[in-house]
């Protein structure tokens, strides 16, 4: 089993905003992601104001991931949160000049457990672009299984992506 780096999640503070909006703001994003808009610092400062960081309230929680130095390397999302069926899509964005150093992984394997022993879910899954070979990858490595394909499923503003349905039974 490979060593995978050190890695925190916490809460999103209003000292995140700045990290918070070139992520969000990323047009490069856009494409793996159903956001295609740029976000204004008003409307992240108001989320990040007004979050109550509860699942049930929310019906999402987004963390920030930091590394051994409390350097914030990506942010997680739990969203889309199904309380009757106890199930929500997740994301993970890590920043681009920290990829491939397993800082995914690592926040993969805490998030399960926090899915599991904190929020009770019965899955996660995720739908991604199948040409999205690095993050099938990390899917894949996380213990996530390709349930189904979704034909024309993601729209760049040119063309349309088939995607993978990915789900993984806690």
């Amino acid at each position: 089993m490979e060593t995978l780096p050190f890695v925190r999640l916490r809460a999103i503070e209003p000292e995140d905003l700045d990290t918070l909006y070139s992520i969000e703001n990323d047009p490069t994003l856009w494409n793996v992601s159903t956001t295609n808009v740029p976000y204004s610092r008003y409307v992240l400062y108001e989320y990040v104001a007004t979050s109550k960081n509860d699942i049930y309230s929310d019906r999402q929680v987004r963390m920030m991931i930091e590394d051994e130095q409390h350097y914030v390397v990506g942010i997680v999302d739990i969203i889309d949160f199904d309380p009757r069926h106890l199930r929500a899509e997740v994301g993970i964005v890590i920043r681009q000049h920290l990829r491939n150093h397993g800082y995914a992984l690592a926040t993969m394997v805490r998030i399960k457990r926090y899915a599991l022993e904190v929020l009770h879910l019965h899955q996660l899954y995720v739908c991604i672009d199948i040409e999205n070979a690095d993050s099938i990858k990390l899917f894949e490595k996380s213990g996530f299984v390709k349930t189904s394909e979704l034909k024309e499923w993601l729209f760049d503003g040119r063309n349309y992506h088939s995607a993978l349905l990915m789900q993984l039974f806690l």
